[in-house]
């Protein structure tokens, strides 16, 4: 093992065996690595795999085989250095209700030892990064449940830890308290941790993840970065059109495009095309030419799209 890597995992399977039920095989030898100060998104539907992987990377399950160091710690022999190396957000929060905000920080800083004057300094620095100096005082039970989950994923930041767990760590975030918390996983980023992001909202995951690791059924279907990762979708692109006019011809010839997609009004139309790059170009050349264009905006396909592409391509391979 390479401890240059703050996760390796080399061919990690897990077998669960219910009583009187058929084994489930959770992990299929699956492998990969995340570099420290990387910001990580796995990636997959509901029982892919992920919350099987991160459960073994925090020692909450052992494997059935295979190996994973976390922080050059074996997660199977060192499971004590392993979890004081680590900070988890977990979906379920975790914090006393009856505490203020202040009071579950300054709790959680003694559990982890952190010095009087050390955890000061943090705490004022978490509070100010999530917007909850002002509810500092606060009774965690009388928090909304966006206000709590601010707080649980402040506590993970203000362990100080290299490696921080972040599971659906926007869940019930309304739009300007989701987008305090994705800058402040960045700047958490910047200073050297290492960020492991388990999401359904794969925006989040397209603008946060320097690499990904897309799972179904216990094997990774896709990794890389996210020009990568688009590389490996069906190649489709939408334009965005303006026009001085949408006439029926002008309808009438998009539409012979075959698209994935199309709308339109009067003055506007959208169309994916699923095309190359040259025939795109000479669909806009045919448009400005004898369609009246006035303006286009062309977008490749999205980390949704791409994700729906390689899942609906594993159900349709045989097993």
């Amino acid at each position: 093992m390479n401890n240059r890597y703050a996760i390796e995992v080399v061919n990690l399977t897990k077998m669960y065996t219910p009583r009187g039920k058929p084994s489930v095989h959770a992990l299929k030898g699956i492998s990969f690595t995340v570099e420290p100060g990387a910001i990580f998104g796995l990636l997959g539907p509901n029982g892919a795999g992920k919350s099987t992987t991160i459960k073994i990377l925090t020692t909450l399950t052992p494997p059935t085989s295979g190996r994973a160091v976390v922080n050059g710690f074996d997660c199977v022999h060192q499971p004590l250095e392993t979890r004081r190396s680590l900070a988890v957000v977990l979906q379920q929060n975790a914090f006393e209700l009856y505490l203020t905000v202040l009071g579950n920080l300054r709790t959680y800083a003694r559990f982890h030892h952190i010095p009087r004057r050390e955890a000061d300094r943090r705490i004022t620095e978490v509070l100010d990064q999530f917007g909850l100096y002002d509810e500092r005082y606060t009774h965690a039970i009388d928090l909304s449940g966006g206000m709590r989950r601010r707080l649980q994923v402040a506590k993970a930041f203000l362990s100080g830890k290299p490696l921080i767990f972040l599971d659906e760590a926007t869940t019930g975030l309304d739009p300007i308290n989701r987008r305090t918390t994705l800058s402040a996983i960045r700047e958490q980023a910047s200073k050297g941790s290492t960020i492991v992001l388990t999401t359904h909202l794969l925006d989040e995951a397209e603008d946060l993840c320097d690499r990904l690791v897309i799972v179904d059924h216990g094997s990774i279907i896709a990794e890389g970065d996210l020009h990568d990762i688009k590389r490996l979708g069906v190649p489709a692109y939408t334009l965005n059109l303006i026009f001085r006019d949408v006439s029926p011809r002008t309808i009438q010839f998009l539409k012979a495009q075959n698209p994935l997609h199309f709308k339109h009004n009067a003055t506007a139309a959208e169309i994916t095309l699923q095309q190359s790059h040259q025939q795109i170009l000479d669909v806009i050349g045919e448009l400005d030419r004898d369609h009246d264009l006035v303006h286009f905006e062309v977008h490749t396909a999205d980390l949704e799209d791409v994700f729906i592409d390689l899942l609906s391509r594993q159900k349709e391979e045989p097993v």
